[in-house]
């Protein structure tokens, strides 16, 4: 692609091919970082704070247990199951120092989907919220875990307090069902005991594999993207490279809604902005938007970063609304396409631009962002970022023409080294050096790529390629829609058609309106033949929305 515009749109302030030299492994980032910040504000959460210093006292407390106190050695696996609280980003940090690798594991997932990740992996431990032991109950024997380590929401939130909030999650909320784990362990009562102990320094290399980010199973059985510490090191200076000198260390504060057992926050919030000192505020339940919008008139922010189903329910928040946001610097989006007529409502009432990125967990995730410089494009993924590769491929594996939607192919060091004792599926999804994302993109004339949909979420009408995002973004104009998803259905014939599902902002809306307004903006075999109206619909734990789920 050497030939084409892209190469000059490069904000000037990146170079197209930087040294990945600075850091051997994600401990090193770690270090440094309590080393240059101390004292400072590192993590927040519910109005208590954990500094640097803090958090290397906590981490150092379960490497020694860990090391001591079970039979763990590097390279063996541990799932980490919890929402964003104080002691997710201390079991991380300590994880990857004793050499571990993370099976990061959403919370809300079922028994059945718990067993599938644990036994794909082969974790032999578990560092799980109490909320969710009743499900680990129900797998445990299928699986290769044996040692269980429990924490609960109060835990680290001090004295009083923490026992307030247990009592209240436990008996007045009766949010823990009961479980019997015999044996299981206490995390306070392992950082409480061994606070002043630290464990033998693992020499831990590139190669390593510091994480298992299993994929959503969208396309089939979920899948474990085999990240090591190359990769992660990698993208948190390649990010840097393209955002770094508009933050300078120690003086920004960072939103972090999006769970960090997710990639997107886990390499942006938790490792990129830990290593800039900033002060990363945890948002434990962000659905609960009155209590998020609380959070944030209490902690002035300069970055936010999100998906656009979360920018546009904050939009829809009188409270958010009258915020201040003279200090906010980067609002960045991922994981889903941000829409334009959101893009717009959020730069017209902070004064500030919404950017979209794009990335996925076999990317660690970044591969592409948009300048920050002003020159962003609305509706654009951005430029690849420095030593990085983008082509776009034909059903046969050619390269398409500028303009022209093909498959994305990402070539970089920040893209995994393959699906965990998946070889065939890994080979599945490679031509030659290039991942194949299984997304349909456009390459246009200034450089600049956008995102068409996924390819298995296309819809063939008549002949033609319908893409839901594409329906969905026209739809989303009416300000009488609230949220859209769109998915094709099948008539009699098997012939497909596009059907959308609304939810709505007005109550006024009609099925007759959404269709007749479309027409505005769609050809013809584009526009939804039926609409359905819903309360909500069904999203991923960042707050996707699952198109494959709506019915």
């Amino acid at each position: 692609m050497s030939d084409f515009a892209w190469l000059k749109s490069y904000p000037e302030f990146v170079n197209q091919s930087i040294s990945l030299d600075k850091y051997e492994n994600i401990v090193a980032i770690f270090d440094e970082a309590v080393a240059k910040f101390g004292d400072k504000v590192a993590y927040k959460n519910m109005d208590v704070c954990l500094t640097f210093n803090e958090v290397n006292t906590h981490v150092d407390a379960l490497v020694w247990y860990l090391q001591n106190k079970t039979n763990l050695k590097k390279g063996d696996r541990i799932g980490l199951q919890m929402p964003n609280l104080l002691q997710f980003p201390v079991t991380i940090f300590a994880c990857l120092k004793a050499g571990l690798v993370i099976v990061n594991t959403n919370p809300l997932y079922t028994a059945e989907e718990m067993r599938h990740q644990y036994k794909d992996s082969g974790a032999k431990a578990i560092i799980i919220l109490e909320n969710f032991a009743s499900n680990l109950e129900n797998i445990i024997k299928d699986t290769d875990i044996e040692t269980v380590i429990l924490t609960t929401i109060g835990d680290m939130l001090g004295g009083l307090k923490g026992t307030i909030t247990n009592f209240v999650v436990r008996k007045v909320k009766k949010m823990v069902p009961s479980y019997s784990l015999p044996g299981a362990l206490s995390l306070k009562k392992i950082l409480s005991e061994n606070k002043e102990k630290k464990g033998q320094q693992v020499q831990i290399s590139r190669d390593d594999l510091a994480f298992l980010q299993y994929t959503g199973g969208t396309t089939g059985v979920s899948k474990g993207a085999a990240l090591s510490h190359a990769n992660l090191c990698a993208n948190v200076q390649q990010v840097e490279a393209w955002i770094g000198h508009v933050f300078k260390d120690g003086e920004d504060t960072i939103i972090t809604a999006l769970p960090m057992y997710h990639i997107f926050a886990l390499t942006a919030n938790c490792i990129v902005f830990f290593r800039y000192g900033a002060v990363n505020v945890l948002i434990t339940n962000p659905r609960d938007m009155k209590a998020f919008c609380k959070d944030l008139k209490k902690n002035p922010f300069s970055i936010l970063t999100g998906v656009n189903t979360l920018f546009n329910g904050l939009l829809n928040q009188e409270v958010f609304r009258e915020l201040d946001f003279s200090k906010l610097k980067l609002s960045l989006g991922g994981g889903m396409a941000v829409q334009d007529s959101v893009a717009e409502r959020w730069e017209k009432l902070t004064n500030s631009a919404l950017l979209e990125a794009y990335g996925l967990s076999e990317t660690s995730p970044a591969a592409t962002i948009n300048p920050i410089n002003g020159t962003h494009k609305r509706g654009s993924i951005g430029l690849p970022l420095p030593n990085t590769e983008i082509k776009l491929f034909d059903d046969d594996g050619k390269e398409v023409a500028v303009g022209q939607p093909g498959e994305i192919g990402i070539k970089g060091p920040q893209v995994m080294t393959g699906y965990w004792n998946r070889p065939d599926e890994t080979k599945k999804c490679f031509l030659g050096d290039y991942f194949l994302t299984g997304d349909v993109g456009v390459m246009e004339e200034d450089g600049f790529f956008k995102i068409v949909d996924r390819k298995k979420e296309m819809i063939l009408v008549s002949g033609f390629n319908v893409y839901p995002n594409e329906v969905e973004k026209a739809i989303s104009e009416n300000e009488k829609v609230l949220e859209v998803g769109v998915r094709g259905e099948k008539n009699s014939d098997g012939t497909e058609y596009v059907k959308a599902f609304v939810v709505k902002k007005d109550q006024a809306l009609t099925e007759e309106e959404v269709i007749s307004e479309s027409r505005k903006l769609l050809t013809g075999y584009k526009v939804p033949k039926e609409v359905v109206f819903r309360d909500e619909l069904p999203k991923s734990n960042v707050g996707k929305i699952l198109r494959r789920l709506l019915k």
